[in-house]
């Protein structure tokens, strides 16, 4: 989910897994799956900006190298 704000300047919560795509013109309208369309003050850079942290918070995309586990064979053979 993504904070956003309607161009009368009510914000409100979009679920990021709906949109569909993004467009600037100079508004920015998204376009969601459901074919409804939604036009925000955010820029298409901070919609996406936005989007991406979403789907990086859901561990879809993950934002560093993934850490090692330590298994209980790894601390036995520390012993």
């Amino acid at each position: 989910m993504i904070r956003l704000t309607r161009l009368s300047g009510e914000p409100f919560i979009l679920n990021a897994d709906l949109i569909c795509y993004v467009e600037e013109r100079p508004d920015t309208y998204i376009t969601l799956t459901t074919g409804e369309r939604v036009v925000v003050r955010e820029s298409m850079e901070e919609v996406l900006r936005r989007a991406v942290a979403y789907q990086q918070a859901k561990h879809l995309w993950p934002s560093s190298a993934p850490k090692r586990v330590v298994t209980d064979d790894d601390q036995s053979e520390k012993s």
